[in-house]
């Protein structure tokens, strides 16, 4: 499974619209199954970090893809964000 180490990358050092873009694409990535299985909780987390990093884009595709998703995927995907949001 593709894994994608968001401490490793080199664009994390970057201003914040390039980070909110990125995580936006991460968030594609497991929304689409690019590179690793499809996986909605963590597509919405990703895509929930970057709309609050700036992107309006990200705000767009996560409204989109919550409505595909169940009231406990939504739960554990925010769960998630705000863990990631309080140790980065």
């Amino acid at each position: 499974m593709a894994r994608f180490d968001i401490q490793e990358c080199e664009m994390t050092a970057m201003g914040g619209e390039a980070r909110a873009e990125l995580f936006c694409d991460m968030g594609l990535m497991y929304a689409t199954g690019r590179g690793c299985p499809v996986d909605l909780v963590a597509a919405h987390k990703w895509l929930n970090i970057a709309a609050i990093k700036g992107s309006d884009r990200a705000a767009e595709l996560r409204a989109d893809l919550s409505h595909m998703m169940t009231k406990m995927q939504l739960a554990e995907a925010l769960r998630a964000a705000r863990d990631w949001i309080t140790t980065h």
